[in-house]
């Protein structure tokens, strides 16, 4: 595989220290993705870090460099789980799929890291089993205490645990969703769940699957709140120097294809390493996820849908067809900056959540409204940001067919439903 040209090094491995030298994938510059921009500083500047993903050659962990601090990117978030409706669904299946399994009741303690707006503690709570929220945005935690979520604002990691522990709390079911790749130290952030966890304590971790994004090329998923992407065979490693066994795996629908992984103190034999591990360690190594040639396709990859996204757009706005956005994530905006898509052909896009709306995206300064704008502007397309939650999407706007409006799905590959 090629490395990166001596100009620039990424130093080294943010788990085993390798020196860093393998390019996964170069998206150019481009701002913080969650760093909305207020009309009264639409004319300030902003800040672009390169948005260039490396992969070890010796542990195989695609990852960004740090540019700006988790303190810096996370104090005050816009992001707030409970605008998805698929989200808070899934949120409500995985309580229950607990609570079965693990026999967990009003004698146990859980745990949340990252527990965004208590969306999902409040299903745990609603049974009568008690729960702590860990949470660094204070004005996401905030909404979680006013909804009743016990929570507190802190980064979690070594320091965090020990203090819980000496306080007598530790998890009997520590668990964190989406969150693993938000944290440029992911030792700290493992022994940390180590000390949290109770002897026969149980961790779930949820985290897109580095696997998916390669063969879904969902390059829009990586920005620089997100430092790692996960495969299992190196997540498993990483778990395991902390003396933690990963026992269980599922593979989720979520976020383009996510895994949740089950697991426990290295030293308890118990539960026992299901069939589901070793399936998949298996399935991983013959797709090449410890190969570093593999990781050398992805870039052309990226490279391909960006053409055709914005032949496109192009095409469409030359035929005097008028655009608009739905939604405001994340990795709409790296596809947005990426592909160099402002007001000259999305005329604006929607949120339905207020927190967004009223804002500007980062980067391409486009308009965030409430979702009424579409109603009453009537675009011929309407590209869909979030895809992966494009069925929600496409039946909350269904109205859309009665102008003859269509929608455009652009991951993995440009596609436009009547």
């Amino acid at each position: 595989m090629k490395s990166t040209p001596t100009l620039h090094q990424a130093g080294r491995c943010r788990f085993c220290e390798a020196p860093l030298a393998h390019t996964f994938v170069d998206l150019g510059m481009s701002p913080l993705s969650n760093a909305f921009i207020k009309p009264e500083n639409y004319h300030a500047m902003e800040p672009f870090y390169p948005l260039h993903a490396y992969v070890c050659g010796s542990c195989f962990l695609v990852q960004l460099e740090e540019f700006e601090s988790p303190q810096q990117i996370f104090s005050d978030y816009a992001y707030f789980s409970s605008y998805s409706e698929s989200w808070l669904r899934h949120a409500k299946a995985y309580t229950e799929l607990m609570i079965r399994r693990f026999g967990f009741n009003a004698s146990h303690q859980v745990m949340e890291i990252a527990s965004n707006d208590g969306y999902l503690l409040r299903n745990f709570k609603e049974h009568g089993i008690p729960v702590l929220g860990i949470e660094p945005a204070d004005n996401v935690a905030q909404t979680a205490r006013a909804a009743g979520i016990p929570t507190q604002t802190k980064f979690f990691g070594v320091k965090t645990a020990k203090e819980l522990a000496a306080s007598g709390q530790q998890a009997d079911l520590l668990l964190g969703n989406n969150v693993l790749a938000h944290v440029p130290d992911v030792n700290d952030f493992v022994a940390g769940m180590k000390i949290a966890l109770k002897r026969d304590g149980v961790i779930t971790m949820e985290f897109p699957h580095l696997l998916q994004l390669m063969a879904n090329n969902q390059f829009d998923t990586i920005y620089h709140e997100h430092f790692s992407y996960f495969s299992f065979v190196t997540v498993e490693r990483i778990f395991a120097k902390h003396g933690l066994t990963l026992f269980d795996v599922e593979e989720l629908p979520t976020h383009g294809g996510s895994l949740r992984i089950y697991a426990r103190h290295a030293e308890n034999g118990k539960p026992p390493e299901s069939a589901n591990v070793e399936s998949l360690r298996k399935r991983e190594t013959g797709a090449g996820m410890t190969a570093l040639a593999t990781y050398e396709k992805f870039s052309e990859n990226v490279r391909d849908t960006k053409r055709k996204l914005l032949d496109f757009l192009i095409r469409a706005k030359r035929e005097g067809k008028s655009m608009a956005g739905y939604g405001a994530p994340a990795k709409g905006n790296t596809l947005l900056n990426y592909c160099g898509i402002r007001t000259d052909f999305l005329d604006y896009t929607v949120d339905r959540s207020p927190h967004k709306q009223g804002l500007f995206l980062p980067g391409t300064r486009i308009p965030v409204h409430a979702p009424d704008r579409i109603r009453q502007t009537r675009p011929d397309y309407i590209l869909i940001l979030p895809w992966n939650i494009k069925d929600e999407i496409i039946e909350q706007m269904s109205h859309v067919r009665e102008w003859g409006g269509k929608f455009v799905v652009p991951i993995p590959r440009v596609e436009v439903i009547a």
